[in-house]
């Protein structure tokens, strides 16, 4: 019996802007992760074209595009991603390293930015979950990437420490112009952005402008 093909996004055109703060909103299934991968350069698409400020990178062999995400990409997921036995500027410190280079100066500096700077020498287990997601927030800034993707972001924590981390993001955006895309099933925070953009069954079905 041959592999049966599965179609996740089906003729989707999309365009988000430099600077722009957009939240992605669906059903599960819907194929929001699908696109914040191929956004992110995880994923590559079977067909059609992605530019990332203007260049075409849908083509690039795996090591180009591990090159790319090091470089344009910052992640923030629902999981944090930390490791336990490192310290909170230790783990965005090693994300540095992946990039291109570990620079403890630029670690602590993402730290302070998201008001952590006093925590810096705490493990994970030794955090709240919201500050947790505020390490790795450092860790996607740490690089100064023009573009941050964040995958249910506040899906594992409180509504408080939640608010927090939305305002967090919200504030990068507005203060230093990165271009954040948000997936949520959150329509509370889905409204703080600037659009939008509701998927279902791999189909873009509506946009709002907020």
């Amino acid at each position: 019996m041959g592999k049966r093909e599965l179609t996740v996004l089906r003729g989707i055109s999309l365009n988000i802007e430099k600077g722009e703060l957009v939240a992605i909103m669906g059903p599960s299934g819907s194929g929001k992760t699908t696109i914040l991968n191929l956004v992110g350069c995880l994923d590559t698409p079977t067909a059609g074209n992605y530019y990332l400020e203007g260049r075409e990178v849908s083509r690039l062999s795996s090591g180009e595009l591990a090159q790319v995400r090091g470089q344009k990409v910052g992640f923030v997921f629902q999981t944090f991603n930390l490791l336990p036995r490192l310290s909170a500027l230790a783990n965005v410190d090693l994300g540095l390293r992946y990039s291109g280079g570990g620079d403890s100066r630029r670690a602590m500096e993402a730290l302070d930015r998201v008001g952590l700077s006093d925590r810096a020498n705490h493990r994970p287990t030794e955090l709240s979950g919201g500050e947790q997601q505020r390490v790795a927030i450092a860790r996607a800034l740490a690089k100064n990437p023009p573009l941050i993707l964040a995958d249910e972001p506040t899906g594992n924590l409180d509504s408080r420490a939640g608010e927090e981390i939305i305002s967090i993001l919200t504030s990068l955006h507005s203060e230093q112009g990165i271009t954040l895309v948000i997936v949520t099933h959150d329509a509370n925070i889905a409204h703080r952005c600037q659009r939008i953009i509701h998927f279902k069954d791999g189909q873009v079905v509506a946009e709002e402008k907020i």
